[in-house]
């Protein structure tokens, strides 16, 4: 099995797609002769040429909505949003036509469209860099969202966004592109090829959409978490000394709540770890949740660890950012109730 990073994994994905499916198409601002700013499609244009990859000019919002008039008509875009602080402008593409295609025209359309954004911090991007919507997406009926946290889910939850024949809103923690990432900043980066989830099959695979994995297996308490955080909480799990069982959501919208119960119910803790802001950031509909189906079986308030409230800031990143320690406090308070 080869060894890749998670830009390679993703790039393997939408080249799968592209070979398998002559109505897969894939573009977006740099993403053709450049192959994209973090190199995501590096080498398609070359393979599949300038009519299957290719440039956008620098319009978020007749990015998207090309996308829809073609899907409408039977292809398969792959759009990327070069950072997914940008994908303000096609809000309303995304929200009204994207999302409501297929309830509006009573099922003769739909909007297979998938748009790739790097997301949130970590890399000294600031507050226009950083951001981390990905609650925005989940509030929208109509379309789903996606995060993964490593290689080997990336490029098969891509390959699952691409054959849905729903929108759906792809998100690549642009930390975790080139390893693992355990909120220590000061440390070296461990590369994917270090790292058991860095095996990624070179051909077609798929997984499941709505689908959650459990990341590590524990007794005491439960995280709930995504994408750069799934690292973060690991070590905060080692760290604090709490036997944490941490489930990687990937699919936050639909979502797996029946992996959610079944953790919960078995540990009768819970803390929620995200790095968007803490007012109506996905946290909060996932404590709800497990209010509304855990409640018998909890032994302590739900916990939530964020970022803060404030825009993402540049020269205080790590302040800003959910680390270890943080999500370790969190532990050690849910076990003490």
């Amino acid at each position: 099995m080869a060894r890749m990073t998670m830009v390679q994994a993703l790039r393997s994905a939408m080249d799968v797609m592209l070979e398998r499916d002559d109505n897969v198409v894939v573009y977006g601002q740099d993403v053709g002769y450049f192959g994209g700013v973090f190199r995501c499609t590096d080498g398609l244009q070359a393979k599949y040429g300038t009519s299957r990859v290719f440039d956008a000019p620098i319009s978020e919002g007749g990015i998207v909505g090309t996308a829809i008039g073609m899907a409408a008509y039977g292809l398969r875009p792959v759009v990327e949003v070069q950072f997914a602080d940008y994908f303000y402008p096609a809000s309303d593409q995304i929200v009204s036509e994207a999302a409501r295609l297929r309830y509006r025209s009573a099922g003769d359309f739909s909007a297979p469209i998938t748009i790739r954004m790097p997301c949130g911090g970590g890399i000294y991007g600031g507050q226009t860099h950083s951001q981390s919507p990905e609650a925005l997406f989940t509030h929208v009926c109509g379309i789903r969202t996606v995060m993964p946290s490593n290689p080997y889910d990336a490029k098969g939850l891509l390959i699952a966004s691409i054959e849905c024949d729903d929108p759906v809103i792809f998100l690549e923690p642009k930390r975790l592109y080139n390893g693992p990432f355990d909120g220590h900043h000061e440390r070296p980066v461990v590369p994917w090829s270090q790292h058991a989830l860095g095996e990624v099959p070179e051909g077609h695979y798929a997984v499941p959409l709505e689908s959650a994995a459990v990341f590590r297996t524990g007794r005491d308490v439960t995280v709930l978490t995504y994408g750069t955080m799934v690292f973060v909480s690991e070590a905060a799990a080692i760290e604090s000394g709490v036997d944490a069982e941490i489930v990687d959501l990937r699919s936050l919208w639909p979502l797996d709540l029946p992996a959610i119960m079944a953790s919960v119910k078995k540990t009768g803790r819970c803390v929620i770890v995200h790095e968007a802001t803490r007012t109506s950031g996905f946290g909060a509909e996932l404590a709800a949740l497990v209010q509304e189906h855990c409640f018998y079986h909890l032994e302590a308030p739900i916990e939530r660890v964020t970022g803060w409230d404030t825009p993402y800031p540049h020269a205080l990143e790590w302040a800003y950012f959910p680390g270890p320690t943080r999500v370790a406090a969190a532990l050690r308070r849910t076990m003490e109730n």
